[in-house]
């Protein structure tokens, strides 16, 4: 059995100029609502080796599904999201949209999760996301995961304590992977 755990496309929106901390969940929504850049071709061969692809339900990773060739796609579910990103809802501080990204990041990693995820719930939706890729690839044999950045690595941890072997990380750039098997004993 085998899992590609694959990041979304380079999304077309970036993130550039300054923004105010009551505009960066409107940032976010602008971010998890854009379109994507086509896929490079050893992500295309990687994924023609794969059954059955399953995404996030944001349009980044539908629509990279859809470029790497699956037309039909098993399944869309929010379990495979991206781990929300925490913000502000008010405020008037203002830095580049960038900056906010990496700090508010960093910030979840310490525990701010205000109007986001924490990341302990994060890794609880892993566990059931892994569970339920499992159960896929039990029926597939061999399924793509067109997903994020954050929650893959979360997943391939999941995969790796429950004796799947792989990389320790998936890949975190746009279109990079990591491929996870099951071998029965």
């Amino acid at each position: 059995m085998e899992i590609t755990l694959i990041r979304h496309g380079k999304p077309a929106f970036e993130l550039k100029g300054r923004v105010k901390s009551r505009d960066v969940c409107e940032m976010i929504r602008r971010y998890d609502s854009s379109g994507i850049a086509g896929p490079p071709e050893a992500a295309k061969q990687r994924a023609s080796a794969c059954k059955v692809a399953v995404c996030s339900d944001f349009i980044r990773s539908l629509e990279s599904a859809k470029a790497l060739g699956f037309n039909d796609i098993l399944l869309s579910d929010p379990i495979f999201r991206e781990i929300a990103v925490p913000h502000f809802k008010t405020g008037s501080f203002a830095m580049s949209a960038s900056a906010w990204g990496v700090l508010l990041r960093y910030m979840s990693v310490f525990g701010f999760s205000q109007n986001g995820e924490s990341l302990s719930m994060a890794k609880k939706r892993a566990q059931v996301a892994a569970s339920a890729l499992i159960d896929i690839t039990h029926i597939h044999e061999s399924v793509l995961l067109v997903g994020h950045g954050f929650i893959n690595y979360f997943l391939a941890k999941e995969l790796l304590s429950r004796s799947w072997t792989g990389p320790s990380k998936p890949g975190n750039g746009y279109w990079e992977y990591g491929v996870y098997q099951y071998h029965a004993v």
